[in-house]
């Protein structure tokens, strides 16, 4: 017989009309578009009311959307630790656009003007983790995609910059579990039909 140890099931947000332009979405409060609403209706239909013991979710309007489309809207628990990374003077802008004034540029190596630095988000990202630690179940997290990174580093023991190795697609769906008492990626970047 096996024991099922907790999981936590990171479900990155929707399309919106930035993250389809590739601009760097941290704390601007922009919506789902039509496509990213259909993705979120995909997820709930992929999680089939699956239970947990704790729905947490970041309190920006793509996520809660996400979350509300899903099938989790009543459960969820705001938290400001599943925020965007502020990206301070890089905010809207895309990664060409920054290259062009700094050509080596990287949102995981260069400091934030004006927003925070990667260890100040590794910070919330381990408060998440250690909040859902304290339940006794599987926990969903709606969130973002460098947040969700950062905190997959995170729970693996590495350092936050070692977000920068797993990639997100809008809408995914991933978990991260136990392999014995080893914490490991049970599942990455899954993605949902979206039914038109």
């Amino acid at each position: 017989m096996s024991e099922h140890r907790q999981e936590l099931w990171l479900i990155r947000h929707g399309e919106t009309e930035w993250s389809t332009a590739k601009r760097h979405t941290g704390r601007t409060d922009v919506p789902l578009t039509p496509t990213g609403e259909g993705q979120a209706i995909a997820v709930g239909r992929s999680l089939a009311g699956r239970q947990f013991a704790l729905v947490l979710c970041s309190p920006l309007r793509r996520a809660r959307e996400t979350c509300r489309l899903a099938g989790y809207g009543d459960a969820a628990n705001l938290t400001d630790d599943l925020l965007e990374w502020d990206y301070g003077i890089y905010e809207g802008k895309t990664t060409p656009d920054i290259r062009l004034e700094h050509p080596d540029w990287s949102i995981w190596t260069a400091s934030v003007v004006n927003g925070e630095s990667i260890e100040q988000v590794g910070r919330r990202a381990q408060r998440v983790i250690e909040r859902a630690l304290r339940v006794g179940g599987d926990v969903a997290l709606f969130g973002h995609a460098h947040l969700l990174r950062i905190l997959t580093a995170c729970w693996l023991g590495l350092p936050p910059e070692a977000g920068r190795l797993f990639v997100l697609g809008t809408a995914s769906m991933s978990v991260l579990g136990y392999e014995r008492e080893i914490r490991v990626i049970s599942r990455w970047n899954v993605s949902h039909e979206v039914r038109t």
